[in-house]
């Protein structure tokens, strides 16, 4: 199915974001009429700031949203300064980056862990921390990824090696994965340490059109708590090898070989120039992946956020597949 090319707008405030968004029922709609669509029983409606009621997506009747003012009450509680970087689009997809005080030198340029959570209305991208699923982070396997954020691109970094304890684990598995076709490549977990106080199996039981928002402000709660323990992982050990990976040759063979949309790889080309001028510096694997971050989650695309989230991990892995070559 097509879907609304949309461009995500820039913002840093939780105002902009946290409007009142509600279900309507189609038969309290159109009492008149038998609707026989029984896979679709409720109207996402959110009451933008400034403008009409806007209808995001038809749900099923046991879908439950996911209000933002909820994440917000939730961060606000427990983190008492933060700085805050939100994308979203008109269309009801949302990517927060929550910018933490910690610093992490790169080559002479600061960056600062965050929290990056998504959510939507319309029902494209699931709410997510650092790119995975509520449901599967309640599991107590599965180990909640770091993320870094470069205020040059004001954009977190959604790469991950965290699964993986040293380089050459990473190194083995990339080399399968890069063997492997685009459909089939997926980053395992690693299993989290002193988490057995999370659910065990039987939060495969309970879906997202099961959760009440008092469980979800708990467990929201919980995970960020977990996360809030400083410390640096294997993905800044890849980071660093990315940085000090000099792009030989014409940069523009690499990026065609990259595997993002043709319009996309052209606008990251472009950003890599513009950030070679800004940094005074020659071209590295480092910037090219920051160069494409950058065009995923500022150009007009069909993508949803986490289409594009998808490819930027991608694209981490193509190059870190490279970098340790």
């Amino acid at each position: 199915m097509t879907y609304i090319s949309a461009q995500p707008q820039l913002t840093n405030s939780w105002d902009d974001i946290c409007y009142p968004v509600q279900p309507v029922w189609l038969t309290d709609l159109l009492p008149d009429y038998d609707i026989v669509a029984t896979d679709r029983q409720q109207l996402i409606v959110g009451q933008v700031k400034g403008g009409r009621n806007t209808i995001f997506g038809i749900q099923s009747a046991d879908y439950s949203i996911i209000p933002n003012a909820v994440i917000r009450e939730v961060v606000d509680a427990l983190i008492p300064q933060y700085s805050l970087l939100i994308k979203y689009t008109p269309t009801g997809e949302f990517n927060i980056n929550i910018v933490l005080p910690e610093v992490f030198m790169l080559g002479g340029e600061p960056l600062q862990r965050c929290l990056i959570l998504t959510n939507s209305y319309n029902g494209k991208t699931p709410f997510s921390i650092q790119g995975q699923s509520l449901m599967a982070l309640l599991d107590p396997m599965v180990a909640l990824r770091s993320s870094m954020f470069r205020k040059l691109c004001q954009n977190g970094l959604l790469g991950w090696a965290d699964h993986f304890d040293q380089v050459s684990s990473y190194q083995t598995w990339l080399g399968q994965w890069s063997g492997e076709s685009a459909k089939g490549r997926s980053s395992k977990n690693r299993p989290a340490e002193n988490r057995s106080d999370r659910p065990g199996p039987a939060i495969r039981k309970i879906h997202h059109s099961q959760l009440t928002i008092e469980v979800f402000r708990q467990h929201l709660h919980n995970l960020l708590v977990d996360h809030l323990k400083p410390e640096l992982t294997l993905t800044t050990t890849v980071y660093s090898q990315l940085q000090q990976t000099e792009i030989p040759g014409r940069p523009n063979e690499i990026v065609r070989e990259l595997p993002i949309p043709v319009q996309l790889a052209k606008q990251a080309y472009e950003r890599l120039r513009t950030e070679e001028q800004l940094l005074h510096t020659g071209p590295s694997l480092w910037l090219l992946y920051n160069a494409v971050n950058y065009a995923l989650f500022t150009s007009r695309s069909s993508l949803t956020l986490n289409d594009r989230y998808r490819l930027d991990e991608r694209v981490f892995h193509h190059l870190a597949t490279r970098a340790y070559a």
